[in-house]
């Protein structure tokens, strides 16, 4: 547990910086999964690289798989709440939000978990990739008209022929997205789970930071 608390402290006193965009590949016991890691939300990616570095990452699980919509990982809500009502001396550490309007809930979008805080703060060790559906016209408008926002027309064709949770836009940080792998993604997104959404067998991920090198190569080969 002090572990697990003075590891939240340093990632608020570490800044790692990168000129580019970084992949990170999550070797998971059911696939690899390549992620792109946005440097429009250079905060999140910070935050999220430097709790690889010391560990808060390792061996976690996708402890909460809800079909057709997310894939939640690293620690449980219920875990890190009630840390935080163990040790109210230290009050509740939330990451300041990076919500930015063209980043958006698209399929294979990674996002940052949160409570239900004002300020859409994120959690420090919980992030989701999202699976979502194919969503039509008419689906997309109730949404405009439930959240009184309008989704920008390059969205809605995305949201239509790819799929995505639309729903979920402007209201959680979403910082990278995957570039290879995603049927490992849609695998997981598939595996059977309890009444509460947890799988039923464990699914373990270790992200791992690609070199320059390797980043590169792959790059080329997935032609982006």
């Amino acid at each position: 547990m002090k572990k697990l608390l003075l590891s939240l402290s340093l990632i608020l006193l570490v800044t790692l910086t990168k000129a580019q965009s970084t992949l990170v590949r999550f070797v998971t016991n059911k696939g690899d999964i390549t992620i792109m890691l946005y440097d429009e939300t250079p905060k999140h990616r910070d935050m999220f690289l430097n709790g690889i570095k010391i560990g808060l990452y390792k061996d976690a699980e996708f402890n909460r798989v809800i079909k057709s919509f997310v894939s939640q990982g690293g620690e449980l809500d219920d875990t890190i709440l009630n840390r935080e009502k163990q040790h109210p001396e230290l009050g509740t550490k939330r990451f300041p939000a990076e919500i930015k309007p063209m980043l958006f809930h698209k399929k294979g979008a990674l996002g940052a978990g949160r409570d239900d805080n004002s300020d859409k703060a994120s959690y420090f060790t919980q992030i989701y990739l999202v699976v979502g559906k194919k969503q039509n016209d008419a689906q997309l408008d109730a949404i405009e008209q439930k959240k009184n926002r309008k989704i920008p027309e390059a969205q809605r064709t995305v949201y239509k022929t790819i799929g995505g949770t639309p729903n979920l836009d402007q209201d959680y940080t979403i910082f990278g997205e995957i570039v290879g792998g995603m049927e490992v993604a849609d695998a997981i997104n598939q595996m059977a789970t309890d009444k509460n959404d947890v799988p039923l067998s464990a699914i373990v991920f270790n992200p791992v930071v690609l070199s320059k090198a390797e980043a590169a190569k792959l790059r080329l080969q997935l032609k982006y």
